[in-house]
Formats: C-alpha cells, structure tokens, sequence
C-alpha cells in the first residue's frame, strides 16, 4: 500500500490551496482518512479527519478556514485550505487507515508528506 500527496506549494497569506493524497495497492476499504502537520521545531499535529466518509474532526486552529473532504472509491482525501496564514506553514502528512481484507482491522499508512510555505 502506498500514499501519494500532492498540492503544496508557496502561497501568500491568504491564499488558497488544495491537498490531495491518493492510496493505492491492496486494499479492501479505508476506515478513516486525515492530514497531518508538523511545522519546523514542532510536534507533528491532527489537522483533520474523516470516518466512514462523513464523521469529521477539524482542528480549532484552522477550522473556518479548512475542509476535509473524501472519495472512498478513489480512496482519495482532499484538504482545501483557504485564508492561509503565516502560521499555517509546515510538512502536511496524509494517513489513512486501510484494511487490507474482508473482516480485517485497519492498519494506519502514511504519506511523504508536502509542504505548505505560506509567506508574501
């Protein structure tokens, strides 16, 4: 199984931008999806996440200004970013929780990882 993420980028504060983060390989559903973000110096936080496809979690520090979002038959999860600040820069990191057969639990995969500048 493998993560591919893509999108980012430099961007002036209060731009916009999309993350996208496709999983391939053998998988037989995907339990839950998120992204992931760790800034220089800091621990790696929750950003957002999706369950089942619907069931979301935001964190405070974007929410307003990010939206999670999910194809669970492209096994794809996007996340719009919009009014980015300064702050907002860091590695994002997609993860998601495949299984692998029928009846099986999920196991967490993650991606490379893309990174976000925003900065005028």
């Amino acid at each position: 199984v493998q993560l591919q993420a893509s999108g980012g980028g430099l961007v002036q504060p209060g731009g916009s931008l999309r993350l996208s983060c496709v999983a391939s390989g053998d998988i037989f559903s995907v339990s839950f999806m998120g992204w992931y973000r760790q800034a220089p110096g800091k621990q790696r936080e929750l950003v957002a996440i999706v369950r089942g496809g619907d069931d979301t979690d935001i964190a405070d520090s974007v929410k307003g200004r990010f939206t999670i979002s999910s194809d669970n038959a492209q096994k794809t999860v996007y996340l719009q970013m919009n009014s980015l600040k300064p702050e907002d820069t860091a590695v994002y990191y997609c993860n998601q929780g495949i299984i692998r057969r029928y009846g099986g639990y999920p196991v967490s995969y993650w991606g490379q990882g893309t990174l976000v500048t925003v900065s005028s």
